[in-house]
């Protein structure tokens, strides 16, 4: 998942940075308000990490405009700031959490994963797919009994279209999204489409795989 981290103290910036990194997040930095409001109009993020206390501008002010930009995205605000009323304004803005610093890295993650199993409709940590049950905390896929070895970059692929279950997705947004940059469709997708062929080789070992789908001339779609 690609997520923009908007935060002017760099040390703190760096370290969600390598944390994230470490759980298959693709990250991007945003300094002040202007330049956060120019990524999220230009980019397609899953997740918005928004400091209040911004140089140039005021986070919520941020927030509200970046919700007209990008509606689809979760907003999650870190902030020094303890009074109840900004916690009440951002949420009323359309934040999806409210993290007061300092926090720890680990609570960050498990909140960005019950946002993400919260708003692609999935109310368990365990969820179902055909024969097989995927593990989004602890990146494991199960058919039975059998733990199945999935690469990184294969459970990244294969999670994301899960989460975005019944909805097809181009080889663009796969690219952006799981690697951090964009795909020619004509050429430069190859290699999603062997990641595509080895998930089906692996899975398919262990049972039928057919809720897997290819769009054809589009990209793929997870059918649940």
């Amino acid at each position: 998942m690609k997520v923009l981290i908007v935060e002017d103290e760099r040390t703190l910036a760096l370290e969600i940075e390598a944390f994230l990194k470490k759980e298959s997040y693709i990250c991007d930095f945003a300094r002040n308000a202007n330049e956060a409001l120019q990524k999220v109009g230009i980019n397609e993020y899953d997740f918005v990490l928004l400091d209040l206390g911004l140089p140039d501008q005021d986070g919520l002010l941020v927030l509200k405009e970046a919700k007209k930009l990008n509606p689809d995205t979760a907003y999650i605000i870190l902030t020094a700031r303890g009074k109840l009323e900004d916690r009440i304004k951002g949420l009323d803005l359309g934040a999806d959490d409210y993290l007061p610093k300092p926090f720890s890295l680990l609570e960050l993650q498990s909140r960005m994963q019950a946002i993400s199993r919260r708003k692609f409709g999935f109310n368990v940590e365990l969820i179902p797919l055909g024969e097989f049950k995927l593990d989004l905390q602890k990146r494991l896929v199960w058919c039975q009994q059998n733990e199945i070895a999935l690469s990184r970059k294969e459970f990244d692929l294969l999670s994301y279209l899960v989460l975005h279950k019944n909805r097809p997705l181009t080889r663009m947004q796969l690219s952006e999204h799981i690697w951090g940059n964009f795909a020619d469709d004509d050429f430069d997708s190859n290699y999603i489409d062997a990641h595509i062929k080895n998930i089906r080789k692996k899975l398919g070992a262990f049972a039928e795989t057919d809720w897997l789908e290819t769009m054809r001339g589009i990209g793929y779609k997870i059918r649940i």
